[in-house]
């Protein structure tokens, strides 16, 4: 069964909250924000091989960065990367690697998971998405892995599962919007909502039937070129139609109008590291509950900061209470954590005023 495993890691988002780090000349996923000594990609990619061929995991990504894939990811042949000439959101991407697997391996099990997520324990993750597996070849269901909500998020979509259901892998109900605060404790109250954390499996059978049933003109269009994925043609399809894919998740287009999607509660602890605040939770913190990532700290009356530098240099701090302090080449960043939402304002204000030398 091994062989018929696959993988596709999603890296071509641009993590603009992460700024002044994540830049769209080297996106987050291609950083150590961890402070591990490897990349949010590279974790990605070490965690997937415990349990899946290297040869049968491959990237998607903006064309931009392929290159960085293959310099990141040691072994990586050009064949793994999927690079995508235009940003239509995830469902376009996902049906072309379903298409490209499916014409190499037609019993081929698929896991879609984002590049820059923190999971911890790797192996209660391999072991989830190894029960999903199974679950795919026993049945045609397209399964969502769930994040038992631990406090009333209005920043993640939530998943409601059949509050019947005593079986591990529940039938969805419906897909919910992000709440306002009120309605996410509602959600978490109930407890048969999930975080919607992104990571999904199926056969690659099963979802290029859901594509034809729900997306049929998208799957049209890249069918047309069947005969030329995993080709040296392969590349003027893509660059010639992919464009014209319409621009929408795999969420919206699949998973919420499909009568098959099933949750499986994941049994791992997640961060999807969208925010610096994100990254302050998951990282260990001083008894003034400071985070710091390859600083050297000198810290005095401070408090609840997240500190970065991209270089090992000194950072001295005195009287400063939950702020994001970050240095990096031409950009210091002191920003209150309160704020940091609009970070991704800021940086389309940046680029108005500066330009894009520092964006």
């Amino acid at each position: 069964m091994k062989n018929d495993l696959y993988a596709v890691i999603m890296a071509g988002g641009i993590g603009s909250r992460f700024w002044p780090v994540s830049t769209s000349k080297f996106p987050k996923q291609f950083h150590d924000m961890l402070g591990t000594g490897q990349s949010l990609l590279q974790k990605t990619y070490s965690r997937l091989s415990s349990g899946i061929p290297s040869e049968n995991i491959w990237v998607l990504t903006n064309e931009r960065y392929s290159e960085l894939v293959l310099e990141q990811i040691d072994g990586m042949k050009s064949s793994q990367v999927v690079p995508e000439p235009a940003m239509r959101n995830t469902a376009p991407c996902i049906l072309l690697s379903a298409l490209k697997i499916a014409k190499m391996n037609p019993n081929a099990l698929m896991i879609v998971a984002p590049s820059d997520h923190w999971i911890e324990d790797e192996a209660a993750f391999m072991k989830d998405v190894s029960e999903c597996f199974q679950a795919c070849v026993k049945d045609d269901v397209l399964i969502t892995l769930g994040i038992r909500p631990t406090f009333p998020n209005t920043g993640y979509g939530y998943i409601e599962s059949d509050v019947s259901e005593t079986s591990e892998i529940k039938k969805v109900m419906q897909f919910r919007e992000k709440p306002d605060y009120e309605t996410a404790r509602s959600f978490v109250e109930a407890g048969n909502f999930f975080w919607n954390a992104g990571i999904f499996i199926w056969s690659v059978k099963s979802i290029i039937e859901a594509f034809q049933k729900y997306l049929p003109e998208m799957y049209e269009l890249f069918a047309a070129g069947e005969s030329v994925l995993n080709t040296s043609e392969e590349k003027q399809f893509v660059e010639k139609e992919y464009g014209k894919s319409e621009n929408i998740s795999i969420d919206y287009g699949i998973l919420e109008k499909a009568g098959n999607v099933h949750v499986k509660p994941a049994t791992f602890d997640w961060n999807d590291l969208g925010t610096w605040g994100a990254l302050h939770d998951k990282l260990e913190k001083d008894s003034n509950e400071n985070a710091v990532v390859r600083a050297i700290p000198h810290l005095k009356d401070a408090e609840g900061n997240m500190v970065y530098s991209s270089k090992e240099k000194l950072v001295v701090i005195d009287g400063l209470k939950d702020y994001i302090v970050v240095d990096k080449d031409n950009v210091l960043l002191i920003y209150p954590k309160e704020k940091e939402q609009k970070i991704k304002n800021l940086l389309t204000e940046i680029s108005n005023t500066f330009g894009e030398n520092y964006t």
